[in-house]
């Protein structure tokens, strides 16, 4: 036996095994389960990955802790995750789901709705607080960092004192439901940069369009 090449090509087939897992992606769009939620500004994390999914004919099925759509895009592979768990329980879906598909956490994007930010304006950042969202607090809490890419969708703060709750979990009004029709399809550009061009890349490229 040619030890060798024996153990160059273990070696190759590790290396190789190493970057198709490189290559895959797990993007989370948040929000609740139910009819009543689905117009709501909470769920735009479901409404953009549902985008995506239409774009790229992929189909979500029911999994465990999870609606789950997966494609092939440019030679990466995109998991797309809409967790069944409401919003406030979303980590246990994303670990579960990390783990599953074997995915790093430098590899998975978080599509959230942020009040603090105008409507439609697109900001994705590689780190950062839960900033008093509950989604993303327990995601922290479940992988035990902040170090996972978010992309924040800007629904505005158009919400009197104490009023917050009733806004995110408000539907989206005449106007914002019109604008989406072009703001949608911008997004699942992001997603697919996510994967395709990096997060440096994307940042430059679509941070407050």
């Amino acid at each position: 036996m040619n030890f060798t090449n024996f153990f160059s090509e273990i070696f190759g087939i590790k290396v190789e095994a190493k970057e198709k897992l490189m290559k895959k992606f797990l993007i989370i769009g948040l929000g609740n389960i139910g009819e009543q939620y689905t117009n709501t500004r909470h769920n735009i994390g479901f409404k953009i990955v549902d985008e995506v999914a239409e774009e790229h004919n992929a189909t979500f099925e029911t999994e465990k802790l999870g609606d789950v759509a997966t494609f092939r895009f440019k030679g990466r592979t995109f998991v797309l995750l809409k967790p069944s768990t409401f919003m406030n329980l979303s980590g246990k879906a994303v670990k579960y789901w990390m783990d599953k598909e074997n995915i790093s956490v430098e590899n998975i994007l978080v599509v959230t709705d942020d009040v603090n930010i105008d409507f439609g304006v697109i900001r994705v950042k590689a780190k950062g607080s839960a900033g008093g969202h509950n989604g993303l607090k327990d995601i922290q809490e479940k992988l035990n960092t902040q170090q996972y890419a978010r992309f924040r969708f800007g629904v505005g703060g158009n919400y009197g004192r104490g009023r917050q709750v009733d806004y995110v979990l408000g539907e989206w009004n005449k106007e914002e439901t019109s604008e989406l029709i072009e703001r949608l399809p911008t997004s699942a550009k992001v997603i697919a940069s996510f994967g395709t061009a990096g997060l440096n890349n994307t940042m430059n490229t679509f941070n407050g369009k």
